[in-house]
Formats: C-alpha cells, structure tokens, sequence
C-alpha cells in the first residue's frame, strides 16, 4: 500500500527510515524529539503487527509529532508533494501542502480547462478519514490552490486522469485495507489513535 491518499496514509504508515541532524535550536530540537516519538510509535505499529497475536492497546499519534515527522524528512511523499502538514478534528482532517504539478503530470499535455494544474501552488484539501474493521476511507469534500476552490468536475478529472493511474484505487472517495493488521485508526482532537488486531 503505498499511498491510498497520502493525507490519511502517512498518518498511519510509512517508510521507516532514520534520518537525524543535530540541533540547530530549541525549536528544532523540540520538532526533532517529537519527529522521533512518530517514528517510535511508527515503529511499533509495525512491529507489532508481526506478533501473535498483536497487543491490542491503542496507539496515539499527536498532530505535532506527526507533522513534525513529515518535515523531518523521514517520510515518502507522494512526487510532486512537498511540505505537507496535516490538522485532525472529530474525522475531518486538513492538508495543507506545496504542490508541483508540473512533477504530477510528467510534463503531459494537459487539456486546455486544466491550465490551472500547472506549476508550484499551495494547496488545501479538506475531507474526513476513518479506518474501521481493517479498511480506511477517505472522503475528500473540497480542494483550494492558493486559496481558491477548485471546481469538483475538474478535480474529478484531474484525479482520473495523473492521480489513479500511478496509485491504483485512489480517488477523492477511497477505500482501501489498512496495513499492518491496524482495525480501528480514528481521527481525533489533533490526533490519530491506532489499534491493531
């Protein structure tokens, strides 16, 4: 599985690398300490998921340790996708991210109604993301770049078109089975609980 819509995915699961640089400041010490906690309970997620049977508490991943996680340089964003935060709440979930099309369609030619998905924009999706009895989905309900919404025909067709051709059975409305033997992953206040079973 290697990106069912990588605002719910990374939250998750991911490449398990270790990359670390020393301390520049408090601040990035505190984004570091925190990018390690993911990559420890990342870590366990996997590891667990080899025993049997799995230990079924719960696992916590906080919106700070995850998007510390995602700028430490540890995660594998989708091409095109560069700095990437996520915000959660009660199921709704935010991504906010630097978007390079121009990566995303490998210098295709783009239908001329599309024109807007050229070059580096700031984009913004907001849906909602649950995982219950072994299957995630994901429901995205609007997407901005720089601020102003995209039309939904011309998200659904640039979805079709660049986005489901390299990630097979991902679409602005996806289902997919988790991995790692997660059941439940639930999207709370600035946080992602996992259990596994």
């Amino acid at each position: 599985m290697r990106a069912s819509l990588f605002c719910f995915v990374i939250l998750v699961t991911a490449a398990m690398a270790q990359q670390t640089a020393p301390p520049a400041s408090g601040t990035q010490a505190i984004y570091q300490a925190e990018a390690q906690s993911a990559q420890r309970k990342f870590d366990h997620i996997q590891q667990n998921a080899s025993r049997k049977p799995p230990d079924t508490k719960p696992t916590t991943v906080s919106e700070n340790e995850i998007n510390a996680w995602l700028s430490s340089g540890r995660a594998q964003l989708p091409k095109g996708v560069k700095k990437l935060q996520l915000h959660g709440e009660g199921g709704h979930i935010t991504g906010h991210a630097v978007v390079d099309f121009d990566e995303i369609t490998a210098g295709k030619s783009l239908n001329p109604l599309l024109s807007l998905f050229r070059g580096t924009h700031d984009v913004e999706a907001e849906g909602r993301a649950e995982g219950n009895g072994g299957e995630g989905h994901v429901h995205i309900s609007t997407v901005s770049l720089d601020g102003v919404e995209i039309p939904h025909m011309a998200l659904e067709y640039f979805v079709e078109k660049y986005v489901t051709p390299k990630y097979p059975g991902v679409g602005l409305d996806s289902t997919f089975k988790l991995p790692y033997r997660i059941d439940v992953a639930l999207i709370g206040s600035h946080q992602v609980t996992v259990m596994q079973r």
